[in-house]
């Protein structure tokens, strides 16, 4: 590789890292071709970037992408995930990955913005439901009270309206 694929390949990388909103680093060490185009193919319907990274390239492509965090957990075969979209997608599906295959295939961590996830950080953060689910959890919290409160105040108006028909029911009777 001459020097300029490599300030090209430093340049996609640098990129990727400045447009995601996250990204799970990976050690694809021990993984058949035939897994790898699985993987990849799951995580491209998602819309998730999937790149075998060499170190060096990607040491530099960090430093320029102003991520620095992310240099020391660069080190043997690294590929990396970048999910541009909702933050849990590349997490959720690797994790579903390696539990459906039984893969060798292994977590080595990754970032959230500015901020760099160890291992258990981005299995928590594939166990948080979608953005469109939060978002559906958090209206119908804020729901919950007004649904309450209209029928603390429908109830008395429910009781006067029995009350009312009970006696128009009697008189008619008379």
């Amino acid at each position: 590789m001459n020097r300029e694929q490599k300030a090209q390949i430093i340049e996609e990388i640098k990129e990727s890292m400045a447009k995601c909103s996250s990204g799970v680093l990976t050690e694809h060490k021990g993984l058949s071709n035939a897994e790898q185009i699985l993987l990849r193919r799951k995580l491209r319907e998602s819309g998730i970037e999937y790149r075998v990274v060499k170190n060096t390239l990607a040491r530099f492509a960090a430093e320029k992408a102003g991520k620095d965090f992310l240099v020391s957990s660069l080190d043997g075969p690294v590929a990396i995930a970048f999910g541009y979209d909702d933050i849990t997608e590349p997490a959720r599906i690797l994790i579903g990955y390696i539990r459906s295959s039984e893969s060798t295939l292994s977590i080595k961590g990754g970032f959230l913005g500015d901020r760099l996830l160890n291992q258990d950080n981005v299995k928590t953060l594939a166990s948080l439901p979608s953005r469109e689910v939060l978002i559906a959890q958090v209206l119908a919290g804020m729901q919950n009270p007004i649904v309450a409160l209209v029928n603390c105040f429908a109830h008395p108006l429910r009781e006067f309206s029995g009350i009312l028909q009970a006696r128009i029911k009697q008189l008619e009777e008379e």
